[in-house]
C-alpha cells in the first residue's frame, strides 16, 4: 500500500478525532442520573429541630443544623422546611425527655408537619496524637466528632431514615526536629467548622443526587 504524504497527516487526525469522539460517546452511556435515596418531594413540607449536645458545644450544634438546612434545601426542591428551636416552649419539656416518637408525633398535632428530621452531635475534647519518627517528633491537638440524624414520621414516631458519619479535625501541631521545637496553632472555631462541614457532607449523601453506571440495554 502506498502512503499520501499529503494527506496523510490529516487522515490520521481525523481518525485521532473520531475515536475520542466515539470514546466519550461511550464514557456518557456508561452513566446516568440516579435520584437521591431519600426523596422528600412527597412529604412537601418537614422540620428539622435543632440538633441536641452538651452545653459545652451548643455553637457547634448550632452550626450543624444550620448547615444541615442548608444542604437539604440545596439537594432537594419542591419542599418547605420549618427550623425549629429546642427552646419553644412547645418543644422544650418533649426534648428534654429525649423520647423522640413522643416528640415527632407532638410536632405532627402541633406544626402540621408529616415527619421531623432529629439529630445528636457528640464532640470529643481535644487530644493530643503523637507520631515518632527517627527525624523527631510531630504531635497535633486534634478535635473529633460524631453527627448522628433521623428523620421520624410524625405520625407513628418510626424512624423512616438515619445516617451517621464522624470526622476529625486539627486545632494545632507540636513538632521537634533536633532541638528546634515549632508550634503552629489555628483558630478553634475555624478547625471546628471543618470538622462539621465534614459530618453534614457525609450525613446527608442519601438527599443528594449522583451520577450511577447505567444498565446496557438488552438487545432483543
Amino acid at each position: 500500500m502506498l502512503w499520501n504524504s499529503v494527506n496523510g497527516p490529516v487522515r490520521t487526525q481525523f481518525v485521532f478525532a473520531l475515536c475520542g469522539m466515539v470514546a466519550l460517546s461511550a464514557c456518557s452511556a456508561k452513566y446516568a442520573a440516579v435520584p437521591a435515596r431519600l426523596d422528600l418531594v412527597p412529604y412537601g413540607r418537614v422540620a428539622v429541630i435543632a440538633f441536641s449536645t452538651d452545653q459545652t458545644n451548643s455553637g457547634m450544634s448550632a452550626l450543624a443544623t444550620q448547615r444541615f438546612a442548608e444542604a437539604l434545601l440545596k439537594s432537594q426542591s419542591g419542599i418547605e422546611l420549618l427550623e425549629l428551636d429546642t427552646a419553644d416552649s412547645s418543644l422544650k419539656s418533649l426534648a428534654a425527655s429525649g423520647d423522640g416518637a413522643t416528640l415527632a408525633q407532638a410536632l405532627g398535632r402541633d406544626k402540621n408537619v408529616p415527619a421531623v428530621f432529629v439529630g445528636h452531635l457528640k464532640v470529643s475534647g481535644i487530644k493530643p496524637r503523637g507520631k515518632l519518627s527517627v527525624t523527631g517528633v510531630n504531635v497535633r491537638a486534634a478535635v473529633s466528632a460524631e453527627l448522628t440524624v433521623r428523620l421520624l414520621s410524625t405520625k407513628s414516631g418510626g424512624t423512616v431514615w438515619r445516617s451517621s458519619a464522624a470526622a476529625d479535625g486539627t486545632v494545632g501541631r507540636v513538632g521537634l526536629s533536633g532541638a528546634l521545637p515549632s508550634i503552629a496553632m489555628r483558630d478553634k472555631e475555624e478547625a471546628y467548622g471543618e470538622v462539621v462541614s465534614q459530618l453534614v457532607t457525609d450525613v446527608t449523601r442519601d438527599l443528594r443526587p449522583h451520577l450511577g453506571q447505567a444498565i446496557a440495554a438488552v438487545p432483543q
